[in-house]
């Protein structure tokens, strides 16, 4: 089997599960992946001959895909602001959207005259947030805590592949009455899907990817943002910020809670998609 024939047959097996687009930028990450070919070399080498053992690979991967497992979860990785990240079934899967609100992060840190820049992250997950950080801000000392041993265990594991030091800590944030020391910035992308947003969720995310770090409560679906900014308000430097990610349904309702909380100066923003996505708030 050749190269070309691979790809024939991997978009024959998922066509009726997924669009050609996605299709072929899977397989073309699995290209990469296997073979260390980008899609433009592609053609150039398309006459290559599949070894068995690829062959017998690919095949696997089509079962997995075909139940809608993510693909990153498959190969075990994902590139998240030009960084590759381990990931599994007990951390989210990075998205473009959190980048955006990384970028943002960095461009105004790079405003803080400072020799040393404190950052926390809560609710790091993989790490992404945290790790992306450290390795853009030259002077920042970066804190992350997390709930979950087994998330951290793979940040830990992604802070060493991207050679950063980030202190990560263990705590529930919902029960947590205070932190050590204060930060110049806190952030967080904590849980903020709403029970009854699930049908909007795709299959492949709602079957597979860890529902403690996405979803909440109906009833109550800014607790995170609650507690989180209670902290942030006694754990900020003077003139330090406070950024989240925030359910796009919910700008308006989290803008008006930080109010609440004594936050004065708060700027939302939409992601490249158009939504209501990120904010920044300082007192």
């Amino acid at each position: 089997m050749k190269l070309k024939d691979l790809k024939h047959n991997f978009i024959t097996r998922l066509s009726s599960t997924y669009s050609i687009e996605e299709i072929e930028s899977m397989f073309f990450l699995l290209l990469e992946h296997t073979y260390n070919l980008k899609r433009i070399e592609f053609i150039l080498n398309s006459d290559i001959e599949i070894t068995k053992e690829n062959q017998v690979y690919f095949k696997q991967v089509i079962e997995k895909l075909s139940k809608e497992i993510p693909l990153q979860y498959i190969i075990g990785k994902t590139e998240f602001y030009g960084l590759s990240f381990i990931v599994n079934s007990n951390v989210l899967i990075p998205r473009q959207e959190t980048e955006e609100l990384v970028h943002w992060i960095i461009n105004e840190a790079s405003k803080i005259k400072k020799k040393e820049i404190t950052i926390l992250d809560i609710g790091t997950g993989s790490g992404c947030i945290a790790i992306s950080l450290a390795k853009n801000i030259k002077n920042a000392k970066v804190f992350a805590i997390d709930i979950s041993e087994d998330a951290l265990k793979i940040a830990k594991t992604n802070a060493q592949l991207n050679n950063v030091s980030v202190n990560f800590i263990t705590e529930n944030i919902l029960t947590l009455k205070s932190l050590s020391g204060k930060f110049d910035i806190i952030v967080s992308n904590p849980p903020y899907v709403r029970e009854l947003e699930k049908s909007e969720i795709q299959k492949n995310v709602l079957e597979n990817e860890p529902h403690l770090a996405l979803f909440v409560k109906d009833r109550n679906p800014l607790l995170f943002y609650d507690s989180i900014a209670m902290l942030a308000k006694n754990h900020l430097v003077e003139n330090g910020f406070l950024y989240f990610e925030i359910n796009q349904y919910l700008g308006r309702e989290t803008c008006e809670l930080l109010t609440s909380k004594g936050f004065n100066t708060i700027e939302l923003r939409k992601d490249l998609n158009n939504n209501d996505r990120m904010i920044k708030a300082f007192i």
